[in-house]
């Protein structure tokens, strides 16, 4: 152990070194940020995310602080408050360190988990609870992509640094490597923000683009032929794939079919009602419990909360009891409503 410190309050929940090594950023479940020396001494602290943060990273190339004229560290914090804040460290004789705020990134629903820059510091990924990763233009804020192809939660993300290569990696055991067309948009790209047109009035060059994206697309072609556009291709089925398109292959059939039944559940969780989804996982509750603070939550994600910290999810304020209580009247509305989507 070379040094040690400790935060005034909330637990520890990311830290990220400068490119030099000369001094480290931490954040709190708290929602400060607190800039440390080499040497364990704090330089400066910032209340930054009123529901605490949970990630941070400094990006390793410097730029110029156009005011005052200082070379300064760009550094991005993520919160609970579902949003992405973007800071310049500055140094100076007369100063000393200061924390200025450049501007906030929006665009997720939910907390957003890992955050990273690029090599080069202009382009910025998160991952989030809402199961989406967004590339942004550090230099503007603007969204370049919003990639939605994760099933579960993102919980890391990472650029490479010497090639158009990112990382994205998620709850649902999945890990993304996506290449980076840094001159013009990738061919066939599908995004979530590209998807506002209902699924039923996808043309057939829509279901394409999403064939692309599930790394479905040899079968572009044969889709065309066969005139599938979004209706169709909701109402495939295991015989028509076999005896209609003719995919000879059982696994490529089954592959075809469990990425439509995955868009299909994704079309029901849109319209979800809000109290039946879990807080913590933004996804619908199986077996809901109500913990100490008032809220309910998925037992599983609410116990994996509680093994590493005493504070609600949704206040950040301590817990005054660890005891989950089962929510049945919520369980059995939860059932009334899937059987009504059934039918």
């Amino acid at each position: 152990l070379f040094r040690s410190g400790k935060v005034k309050g909330g637990s520890l929940m990311a830290c990220a070194f400068s490119p030099n090594g000369n001094f480290f950023v931490t954040g709190s479940s708290s929602g400060d940020l607190t800039i440390w020396d080499d040497k364990m001494r704090c330089l400066y602290n910032e209340k930054a995310h009123d529901l605490g943060v949970t990630c941070c990273d400094i990006s390793s190339h410097p730029v110029s602080d156009s005011e005052n004229g200082f070379k300064c560290f760009q550094m991005a914090s993520c919160g609970q408050d579902n949003q992405i804040k973007l800071w310049l460290i500055l140094f100076s004789d007369f100063l000393g360190v200061q924390l200025k705020y450049k501007c906030t990134l929006n665009g997720h629903s939910a907390p957003v988990l890992a955050c990273a820059f690029s090599c080069d510091g202009q382009m910025i990924v998160s991952g989030s609870v809402d199961k989406c990763v967004i590339i942004y233009e550090t230099s503007t804020g603007n969204t370049l992509h919003t990639l939605s192809q994760h099933t579960r939660y993102v919980t890391t993300c990472a650029f490479a640094p010497h090639s158009p290569l990112l990382a994205t990696g998620s709850m649902d055991k999945t890990v993304h490597i996506w290449q980076l067309d840094l001159k013009q948009p990738c061919a066939g790209q599908y995004t979530v923000e590209e998807s506002k047109v209902a699924v039923e009035d996808w043309s057939e060059d829509d279901v394409s683009a999403w064939l692309c994206a599930q790394d479905l697309s040899d079968f572009v072609g044969l889709f065309k032929m066969n005139n599938i556009d979004g209706k169709e291709l909701l109402n495939l089925t295991k015989e028509s794939l076999a005896n209609e398109l003719r995919i000879e292959s059982l696994g490529l059939r089954s592959k075809v079919l469990q990425k439509i039944e995955e868009l299909r559940m994704t079309m029901i969780s849109v319209s979800v009602p809000d109290e039946f989804l879990c807080p913590i996982t933004r996804e619908l509750m199986n077996d809901p419990v109500i913990a100490t603070d008032g809220y309910s939550y998925e037992r599983e994600a609410m116990e994996n909360w509680i093994s590493s910290r005493r504070s609600s999810p949704m206040t950040n304020l301590p817990l005054h009891s660890l005891m989950l209580t089962p929510n049945r009247t919520l369980k059995m509305a939860i059932s009334r409503w899937l059987e009504t989507q059934q039918k």
